[in-house]
């Protein structure tokens, strides 16, 4: 399990290395192009078929507790060290984003976005999904944060260099938001680990806040809470999300929000939870406050981008969406319970699968219409795509209703537990005023299940046009790159156990203060 562990988060680095080197010959196919393609296919199945291997051979009975474990001294002086292992609450994660990153790969393959070298993208990704493993993997708080900053370069030159209309601009804005969220988010793990006198996220947890006085936790919560809400991205610093997505290319959109806003979430549960509770304990109102707010903005912004005559973009209107999404996981974080935290986790897979599945549909959409201009696309009777390609119309609107919160889709479960834990919130945090945010949240499911079926009315309805190119329908290689994410929203709707089985005995442990 610790050699398993290690090649998931060190063989991307190695195959982005290699996608560099000029290919041998025997393994060029018809052109290098193709070559380094497959090469990205094939680094990043290896790495999902480790990460499959792994969630295979983990000890269910005991979720709770850190395994595949590596603790290897790097930096003595500063007591840095390379440590490295998984638990329930970090496994689900590591496989989301090696399934995630193989499915973009191999639609890469067939459908390699407009822009510079292949070799370069291929590289970008797998530093990419090398950083995110890693984040989602280490134990150390400052490992945490160069693994949480790796991630930063790539998705830029993503955004920059295969990105659609306004992608310098978008990119940077990207970069500004969140490198300054995180030199404050630095000056925070700083302040713990030198109060303290480790940096150890285990021992840290365990220890549960008795070694930080109340008023360092205050505002190691606040600095480290910033650079968190700016990845995650919570309102008001959400404002570089929707300029990223609706910039970058399909496969950077995907992983953006299907595993990237996963960090700044995972951060909150992994390190301010169990290592500043006295803080979080301050700040949980402020942060459901912001959760809500988020939820209802969010919503409100995709009505409006979905209003004939408003000429709304439909990847932007997806990117609000996540705005809210993301608000019922900082919800259920704020409420500092069991029921709630569950609920931000099994939220932030439902959210990566689901979200995951609109932007490469929304990505088909626009290939065969040429834009994702919501009025362009639907003229005056609707883009019609039960009609004219009834698969790819289905899986939209199933993507949709997935999206909304249908039950029986993974999208219900999460948001349903952190409105329980808001029900019930932490002893010493105001019931009155969580009831408050409970309610106002309950009226966001309402806005999203409306401007999603506007969305599935404009673009899947309308009279079938006789128009001289035929519009494709799903082909093979979108089929294989959707159908597992399809397959999961199902199963984890359906089967929810599979999950909170995993998370809960470790969120458990984690609120507890390590003790199982």
């Amino acid at each position: 399990m610790q050699f398993l562990l290690a090649f998931i988060v060190v063989v991307p680095l190695i195959g982005a290395a290699a996608a560099l080197l000029p290919a041998p010959p025997g393994l060029k196919g018809k052109s290098p192009d193709q070559a380094v393609l497959r090469h990205g296919v094939t680094v990043t199945g290896a790495v999902l078929i480790a990460a499959i291997v792994l969630a295979c051979i983990f000890d269910h009975a005991h979720p709770s507790k850190m395994q595949a474990t590596t603790d290897i001294s790097w930096i003595p002086a500063l007591d840095v060290r390379i440590h490295l292992g998984i638990d329930g609450i970090s496994l689900p994660l590591v496989v989301l984003t090696a399934l995630l990153t193989f499915l973009c790969a191999l639609y890469s393959y067939f459908k390699m976005p407009a822009g510079p070298s292949p070799k370069a993208f291929v590289a970008l990704v797998l530093v990419l999904e090398s950083g995110t493993l890693a984040t989602f993997a280490v134990l150390d708080l400052l490992l945490f944060f160069l693994a949480f900053e790796m991630v930063l370069i790539p998705m830029y030159f993503l955004i920059a260099g295969w990105g659609g209309a306004q992608k310098q601009a978008a990119a940077w804005k990207f970069i500004l938001y969140t490198l300054l969220g995180s030199v404050v988010m630095l000056l925070g793990l700083l302040l713990i680990g030198l109060k303290s006198g480790t940096f150890d996220m285990v021992a840290l947890a365990t220890d549960n806040g008795r070694g930080l006085t109340s008023s360092v936790q205050v505002i190691a919560v606040l600095a480290i809470g910033i650079g968190l809400a700016v990845k995650t991205p919570m309102w008001p610093l959400h404002s570089w999300l929707p300029d990223a997505h609706t910039a970058a290319p399909t496969v950077g959109s995907v992983l953006l929000a299907g595993v990237l806003l996963k960090m700044g979430t995972y951060g909150f549960i992994r390190i301010l939870l169990p290592i500043a509770p006295d803080g979080m304990h301050t700040f949980a109102p402020y942060l459901a406050a912001f959760a809500v707010v988020g939820i209802v903005y969010g919503s409100l912004a995709c009505l409006a981008l979905a209003r004939p005559g408003s000429k709304g973009d439909l990847k932007r209107l997806i990117a609000y969406s996540s705005v809210g999404h993301m608000g019922f996981v900082l919800l259920g974080i704020a409420s500092m319970t069991p029921t709630g935290v569950n609920g931000a986790l099994f939220a932030n897979i439902a959210h990566g699968l689901i979200t995951g599945l609109l932007f490469f549909l929304v990505g088909a959409v626009k290939d065969r219409y040429g834009t994702a201009d919501l009025d362009t696309l639907t003229g005056a009777t609707g883009a019609a795509l039960y009609g004219r390609a009834p698969r790819l119309g289905g899986l939209l609107a199933f993507a949709a209703v997935a999206s909304l919160g249908l039950p029986g889709l993974a999208g219900f479960w999460g948001e349903m537990l952190a409105l329980f834990g808001s029900f019930d919130p932490a002893d010493g945090l105001s019931r009155p005023a969580f009831l408050t945010f409970m309610s106002i949240a309950a009226f966001g499911t309402l806005l999203t299940a409306a401007y999603m079926l506007i969305v599935v009315r404009r673009v899947c309805m309308g009279e079938k046009r006789e128009e001289p190119q035929r519009l494709a329908d799903v082909q093979t290689y979108e089929f294989a790159a959707w159908t597992p994410l399809v397959a999961l929203t199902v199963l984890a709707g359906l089967w929810p156990a599979v999950l909170l089985g995993l998370t809960d005995p470790a969120v458990q442990k984690l609120l507890a203060g390590g003790k199982s």
